[in-house]
């Protein structure tokens, strides 16, 4: 069963973003300048690993190669996305594509930094376990994370999913023990349409062992 929910909900995404241009979609950014600014603010260098989890067809990655990061790797449910951003950046581009839900991918390596942007907050109950599972085996023991949903007064849904929204003391709690909080923010997004919505940002580093 378990399988047959992460197949639809691949499907789900791909058919979003196959049917709906990328800079038209509801949480797109031309400028990720909040991503930005954390994973600066959480010292991560040039060579650091990171992994940006939901990454699909965000415009993160093309930032991040601009500023010389040589170690990328981006992660998302949906091919379709993830193929938006292959095309965009080109195939020279040295970056790891990896098509898999996060809820049952098993990391073969340790990043130095996570980062996600809105795909915590599509999870409940037991996902949310599972998610903090992995983020606590993908993270190295010097490792980050930057987590993005929707804040305690943004959405209650999006595309058609009810979402969780969190307050910062809420995503560290997500992290669990070990961590700790470098920053926390909240951002108002505009979408392309025009509606307002709130987000919270949370900066936390792995607390050595």
């Amino acid at each position: 069963m378990a399988g047959d929910e992460g197949h639809d909900r691949a499907r789900l995404w791909d058919d979003v973003y196959r049917t709906r241009p990328a800079d038209a979609l509801s949480w797109y950014q031309a400028e990720p300048t909040l991503s930005l600014e954390l994973i600066d603010a959480l010292g991560a260098t040039s060579g650091s690993a990171i992994i940006d989890v939901g990454g699909g067809a965000s415009v993160l990655v093309d930032h991040l190669l601009r500023n010389g990061f040589t170690d990328l790797t981006v992660l998302d449910l949906s091919e379709a996305a993830l193929r938006t951003s292959r095309q965009r950046i080109g195939a020279e581009a040295k970056v790891g594509w990896i098509t898999a839900d996060v809820l049952r991918w098993e990391p073969e390596r340790a990043y130095d930094l996570w980062h996600d942007r809105a795909v915590l907050h599509f999870l409940t109950g037991e996902d949310v376990e599972r998610y903090r599972a992995t983020l606590r085996r993908a993270v190295g023991p010097e490792g980050s994370a930057v987590l993005a949903t929707f804040a305690t007064d943004g959405p209650e849904r999006c595309s058609g999913l009810p979402v969780t929204r969190y307050s910062s003391r809420e995503l560290a709690m997500v992290l669990g023990d070990g961590f700790e909080v470098v920053e926390q923010r909240r951002e108002v997004h505009r979408t392309p349409g025009g509606v307002e919505q709130p987000f919270t940002w949370l900066a936390a580093r792995r607390l050595p062992a």
